[in-house]
């Protein structure tokens, strides 16, 4: 375990392969760690990557500098605290690769500052960038019914169950969410570690009702929200890795994001696999890796 202060934080990472082979950042989400690339950053270790494997804000060792500063989930956040990260350990340009916030994180910096990214590999849901203008329009039923959770964060009810019931509800949407993968206690108690960080919860409903406009972000990130408001572009080499078994974000047949991407571009849908994508598929995780390297 390193630590590195990056912005308004002292980030917690893990490295793995040898510092002067070519960069990748590989970003976990909600409710994950870093575990989630144990096995993927073995495999990229092995063939000379250099695997930079941060806890995102409000997980596992990861702190912030001061107690003022706001516990915003935004995604601008996350592609600040990203951005932080990459000019901390002064690394130019990497592969960014990462699943739901993770994700959300290099699709963000991939879109706003496309020559800090060598390439992205975005997981769970391809163009990762929230229009959060538009989110007060409701979608087709069975897709408002799988966003339960973030409905229950909205009010002081859920952020009261959150704090009390972290483990539970958080194993209760890995089960939802990857109804295929057959995890045991142990992967589940090793990440749910992480959970334990006094900023989690701030920083957990912080970024499920700043999606849908409930409340202010962070100053410090309006600018940053206002370019992603505009539903930037990424124009770098982009690989979406979707799971057909994803119980949150079951994808769809038509590929509706491809407009996103103005650079090469491919989609791949992997069958038995949910929404922890690079832990129950790292091969094709790590493949997708090397390919942009």
């Amino acid at each position: 375990m390193k630590t590195v202060c990056a912005g308004v934080l002292e980030v917690a990472y893990r490295e793995a392969g040898p510092p002067d082979g070519p960069a990748a950042v590989l970003l976990h989400g909600f409710p994950y760690d870093v575990h989630a690339y144990d096995v993927v950053a073995e495999q990229l270790a092995a063939a000379g990557v250099c695997c930079l494997i941060p806890y995102l804000r409000g997980y596992g060792p990861t702190r912030f500098l001061d107690a003022a500063t706001p516990r915003s989930g935004e995604q601008a956040a996350l592609g600040a605290d990203l951005l932080a990260f990459l000019d901390a350990l002064h690394i130019d340009r990497a592969v960014l690769a990462g699943y739901d916030w993770g994700g959300r994180a290099a699709c963000v910096v991939s879109a706003l500052w496309p020559e800090r990214s060598k390439g992205l590999v975005s997981c769970g849901v391809g163009y990762n960038i929230q229009n959060i203008p538009g989110s007060g329009r409701p979608v087709a039923p069975e897709a408002e019914h799988r966003l339960w959770y973030q409905y229950y964060l909205h009010g002081e009810r859920g952020r009261a169950g959150l704090t009390a019931n972290r483990d539970a509800f958080c194993r209760l949407l890995w089960q939802l969410w990857s109804p295929s993968w057959a995890f045991d206690a142990e992967t589940f108690a090793q990440t749910a570690r992480s959970f334990d960080n006094p900023d989690f919860v701030d920083v957990v409903v912080h970024s499920y009702r700043h999606r849908f406009g409930l409340v202010p972000g962070d100053p410090a990130f309006v600018e940053i929200e206002a370019r992603l408001a505009a539903q930037p572009e990424i124009a770098v080499p982009s690989i979406v890795l979707l799971g057909a078994d994803d119980g949150v974000g079951p994808p769809p047949a038509t590929d509706t994001d491809a407009h996103h991407f103005t650079g090469p571009y491919r989609r791949e849908i992997v069958a038995g696999v949910g929404h922890n994508f690079p832990q129950e598929a790292s091969d094709a995780f790590a493949a997708a890796v090397k390919g942009l390297l």
